[in-house]
């Protein structure tokens, strides 16, 4: 993932994700003279929108101190240390703020503040799981995120980890109901309880179960930093599960409906 990717920066990568600029200098440079416009989801509207990013040379309209010809990269790399960008969104209008820090020795570049934050951008979105997440894992699923967009990897991965393993054991109840046989269940790896269950569960889920890995990984082994830059990914496989999940359940009461009102019809014809 490139964290220097505009969208990305902007509006998935959590505070304090270190980027060293001397490995990745172009898109440094990229990044800080982007002007266009970002899809990207609005707090306020509870949907998608369009935003147009502001250079510093158009925020605080400094072109006097800027060579002609001399792009934004180059102004902050000449002087470092903290400045910010805005964000508009074009439908609304509503502003918001990226605050930035250059290092002055080591040149690593990381985002230290944001106003609405990371997490009021993907929170807000998530409640659209209210109908097939219960309350207390749309808690830890808000936990996980805010923790991410606070420099807080590990935790974050803890978090997602839950919502996974509760997915599977949904799955294993209703299999259980259905008369599967899972007596060994609490036994076997992780992989095979998917495998066992995988008439129950997501599609998405089945064919990626290495998600399950990452996150375990990340919770024992990976460095907070490493959880960080690995979160988007997890959170957005978590997302496709759920999306896959809601689907389903939406075209199960459907059917129900449809059901319950052919039966409704059918009984009034014959009268």
């Amino acid at each position: 993932m490139n964290n220097l990717d505009p969208k990305i920066f902007y509006f998935e990568l959590p505070l304090y994700t270190k980027v060293d600029i001397a490995k990745d200098l172009q898109n440094f440079k990229d990044l800080l003279n982007f002007t266009g416009r970002i899809d990207g989801y609005s707090p306020k509207l509870k949907e998608n929108t369009t935003y147009q990013i502001k250079t510093l040379i158009q925020t605080r309209k400094i072109v006097t101190s800027v060579r002609i010809g001399t792009t934004m990269a180059d102004h902050f790399l000449s002087r470092k240390g903290f400045d910010y960008s805005e964000i508009i969104c074009l439908r609304s209008g509503e502003v918001f703020y990226v605050f930035y820090h250059l290092n002055l020795s080591s040149d690593e570049f990381m985002k230290i503040g944001q106003y609405p934050s990371i997490a009021d951008l993907h929170i807000s979105k998530i409640k659209n799981y209210d109908k097939i997440l219960t309350k207390e894992q749309l808690k830890e699923f808000t936990r996980g995120i805010g923790l991410a967009a606070n420099g807080v990897g590990i935790g974050s991965f803890v978090y997602l980890r839950r919502i996974f393993e509760d997915l599977i054991d949904e799955a294993r109840e209703k299999a259980d109901k259905e008369g599967l046989d899972v007596t060994n269940y609490n036994k076997i790896r992780m992989d095979e309880k998917i495998e066992l269950l995988q008439e129950y569960l997501p599609y998405f889920l089945v064919e990626n179960k290495s998600l399950y890995g990452i996150l375990s990984t990340g919770i024992h082994e990976l460095t907070e930093n490493e959880c960080l830059e690995n979160f988007e990914t997890v959170k957005l496989g978590i997302e496709l599960i759920l999306d896959e999940k809601l689907i389903v359940d939406q075209r199960e009461k459907k059917i129900a409906d449809a059901k319950k009102k052919i039966s409704e019809a059918t009984t009034k014809i014959k009268k």
